[in-house]
């Protein structure tokens, strides 16, 4: 199966937001079914480590081979990804609105379209039509309404959080798809090397108020609305001994 160059998807690393094990964005993989539905074969392109586990899950979704631009933890992957994209100049290029781990400044889309001189346009649902010169997009606007963009091409499409579903992965297909692991230079991120990491804080939640002239219906809702769950605790690769104590003391908590 021949691939598309015409067509350019860029993946990321996710991160379970509760075991925190690697797996395929979400946003990546709306943006890669939506490149499926136009194409058999898109471009898939990763920067970072090819041992990457989620990359099978990419793979899974049908797409033959992905080509992953080895680069370090310390390195800033958005160089090499805009430089990568100017060598292959695809006519459209798709992808997530912010990684899932890392920075996540969701910059790299832009950086993207100001090296390949392509309009970025945010929140595609789907890609309505295309031809030599321009595409038709839907974008997702506020509300859930919808409207219908002409653009230029080359063109930068973020994926929508409205978009479709990204289909599951098949093991088998997975198993079979190709990962070319390619040797591009390194632009190490100075910025990156001078900060500190620390786990979020969890932010007090904003006290809803409702106007006096509001609608019953309104208020009604203010005064039933479920308050946000407190407590609880996240475990990260626990071992199978502290996964049953917590099990177990939970129960306890509970009477159960």
């Amino acid at each position: 199966m021949q691939v598309n160059d015409d067509i350019m998807v860029l993946v990321s690393c996710g991160h379970h937001p509760l075991s925190g094990r690697e797996r395929r964005a979400e946003r990546d993989a709306k943006a890669l079914e939506i490149a499926l539905q136009h194409t058999a074969s898109p471009r898939v392109v990763f920067a970072g480590a090819p041992e990457c586990s989620a990359l099978r899950d990419y793979l899974g979704m049908g797409v033959p081979e992905i080509d992953v631009l080895a680069q370090t933890s310390e390195a800033d992957v958005s160089v090499a990804l805009a430089s990568y994209v100017h060598q292959k100049s695809p006519r459209l290029v798709l992808c997530g609105h912010r990684a899932e781990q890392g920075e996540s400044s969701g910059m790299v889309p832009y950086l993207v379209g100001k090296r390949l001189n392509a309009a970025v346009v945010p929140d595609v649902v789907d890609i309505l039509a295309q031809d030599a010169e321009s595409v038709e997009v839907l974008q997702a606007l506020a509300g859930g309404q919808r409207r219908r963009l002409h653009v230029k091409l080359p063109a930068v499409l973020v994926a929508s959080a409205s978009a479709a579903v990204a289909r599951q992965s098949a093991f088998t297909k997975a198993r079979d798809g190709v990962i070319h692991s390619l040797s591009v230079a390194e632009t190490e991120d100075t910025e990156l090397s001078g900060w500190h990491w620390q786990v979020a804080k969890k932010r007090a939640k904003r006290v809803k108020t409702v106007a006096a002239a509001s609608s019953s219906r309104d208020r009604f809702r203010a005064a039933t609305a479920a308050p946000a769950s407190t407590g609880g605790q996240i475990l990260h690769n626990p071992s199978a001994e502290e996964a049953a104590n917590a099990i177990i003391q939970l129960l306890k908590e509970k009477g159960v």
